[in-house]
């Protein structure tokens, strides 16, 4: 071998060092090609490999060797090209010939930073370790055989209020004699806030762009679904780059959140349409942070930014769409959180809920506080550190953010102590359902203060068959080659998703968590409303877990 080879081989890595290894049988392979026709980053590819093989023939064996030229299917080495153990491969191969396998003692992110760029990715964090979520227990379990306990008998009504609900004095209601009258409120400023009824559930912020237009409207036509056909008011939030114009100013509109963040990408639609609105939005929700990546700005990707998106998101095609961390209009987020507030209220007439959604952070109480005080203010949505994304630095999902269970449960506390517990709802994200138990997650959170849970990566998986994992499987959500077609612009991977499966599967996942949420409430004697900081029917094993959330130790 040429002395210059050897060198330049010396600088190669070896498949030990990646995070999957495709293992190919031979004996089975016929050739077809599918398998590297379907890889989403090409990481494996046709190649003629040469065997030497030594024969021998005649009476008086005399050992010969031959040369042989086979084609083979190998996986390249580039880490440009690296095997993110999708399974597209797996999943087309007609004869069970090739399959990734998880390498645990890879080095990737060791060798990934080329060219000085850190590791950005999609999907969540890389921590297959049990989150305190999954940790909790429901322990207050009733003894009495009241046909009213069983959740198979008897009829539930799980919902929740989304806006501020005033306290009982400030009600606007009045006696007459012995009628009961509804007036103004009767609170300092006559203002009655808006309020909605909708399902404990909802489907968190995913744009049109980050999804592709196929997953998004299955999405769309599974909320549609489960509100008019199955009489479940689940909503859905835009996240940040609009709605599709005939949607916009359709009946199906109060089934969704509108999604304002600091891009205001698509908002020049949004606000020109609101004259022709046969109905008025669920809520709208002013993004401040998202919880995979605190304190980073958003970014679509120029090659996500295709004419249908370019349209729905007033913009050029083909530029990158850059969302600053902050509101660049605003000196404070308590300044932006009050003059957001105010205005999109106002575009609305006061007759839609509006409220901010912040990452999971040490600062979420001094936000909640200033909120306390804005007779305005709808919610406050907290997205913890498990939160999903199109687009993060691996050290951001990794070694950022605060676990939601204690955020939430320190501003509930901190909403009790002012004696304005359920007046303004506390919405949390990040992580419901991260191992497929979502009724589970939601009831724990609702039991620690929460009024209503938004679940994103785990309907994504659910609906459309994901493929990626906590071990980084896949995860290709941000660079636009995701192979089940659920986060790319590209229509020859789109395609491959069919939008009526997806709004099937939303109503099969829904549902289901309906009936584990009856399971999980009924001992409870909980029916007609949500056990929200029912904090005394929850335990863990772990001691440190039980005094942070102050509640019960059982081992």
């Amino acid at each position: 071998m040429d002395p210059a080879t050897r060198l330049d081989q010396n600088h190669e890595l070896s498949l030990r060092e990646f995070p999957y290894i495709i293992r190919w049988r031979d004996g089975r392979c016929t050739r077809c090609g599918r398998c590297t026709a379907v890889c989403p980053v090409n990481a494996i590819e046709a190649a003629p490999h040469v065997h030497r093989r030594a024969f021998s023939e005649g009476g008086a064996p005399n050992p010969r060797a031959q040369r042989v030229i086979v084609h083979v299917v190998r996986q390249v080495t580039d880490i440009d090209r690296y095997c993110t153990g999708c399974g597209a491969c797996m999943l087309v191969c007609p004869n069970e010939a090739i399959e990734p396998e998880y390498n645990p003692r890879h080095k990737f992110l060791t060798y990934k930073n080329k060219g000085g760029v850190p590791f950005r990715r999609g999907g969540r964090r890389n921590d297959p370790a049990p989150s305190t979520l999954d940790q909790l227990k429901f322990i207050r379990i009733s003894m009495l055989t009241d046909p009213a306990l069983d959740a198979g008998r008897h009829e539930f009504r799980i919902r929740t209020l989304l806006g501020r609900n005033l306290p009982p004095e400030a009600l606007p209601l009045s006696r007459r004699g012995d009628r009961l009258v509804v007036g103004k409120s009767r609170s300092g400023n006559g203002f009655i806030p808006p309020v909605r009824e909708i399902y404990p559930i909802r489907i968190g912020s995913m744009s049109i762009g980050a999804l592709s237009p196929h997953m998004w409207e299955g999405l769309a036509m599974g909320v549609a679904y489960l509100n008019e056909v199955e009489g479940m008011p689940v909503v859905m939030a835009t996240g940040e780059g609009g709605m599709p114009p005939r949607l916009l100013k359709s009946r199906f509109a109060k089934y969704f959140i509108l999604q304002i963040a600091s891009g205001y990408f698509g908002w020049d639609e949004i606000v020109h349409a609101i004259p022709e609105m046969s109905e008025d939005p669920a809520a709208v929700e002013i993004k401040y942070g998202q919880g995979a990546k605190p304190g980073d700005g958003g970014l679509l990707m120029a090659y996500k930014v295709l004419k249908l998106i370019a349209q729905i998101r007033g913009v050029p095609e083909f530029v990158d769409l850059a969302s600053p961390p902050t509101h660049q209009t605003k000196y404070s987020i308590e300044e932006a959180v009050a003059k957001m507030i105010q205005s999109m209220s106002m575009a609305w007439g006061f007759r839609v809920p509006v409220y901010p959604k912040i990452s999971g952070t040490k600062t979420a109480m001094a936000v909640l506080n200033n909120l306390a005080r804005n007779p305005y203010a709808g919610a406050l949505c907290i997205d913890g550190e498990d939160g999903g994304t199109g687009a993060a630095y691996n050290v951001s999902m990794d070694k950022m953010g605060h676990p939601i269970a204690s955020n939430i449960r320190d501003c509930y506390l901190d909403l009790v102590a002012q004696g304005k517990q359920n007046e303004l709802p506390l919405i949390a994200a990040g992580g419901m359902g991260k191992t497929g138990n979502l009724a589970a997650n939601a009831a724990a959170m609702i039991m620690l203060g929460a009024s209503a849970v938004d679940t994103g990566k785990h309907i994504m998986q659910a609906a459309a068959w994901c493929f990626g994992d906590e071990y980084n499987r896949c995860n290709l959500c941000n660079t636009g080659r995701c192979p089940r077609g659920i986060t790319t612009q590209d229509p020859k991977l789109y395609r491959r998703l069919d939008p009526d499966v997806v709004a099937e599967r939303v109503v099969e996942v829904f549902k289901a968590a309906d009936v584990e949420l009856r399971k999980i409430f009924a001992p409870l004697g909980r029916s007609t409303e949500l056990p929200i900081g029912m904090s005394d029917a929850l335990g863990v094993a772990n001691k440190e877990i039980a005094e942070r959330l102050r509640i019960s130790h059982v081992c």
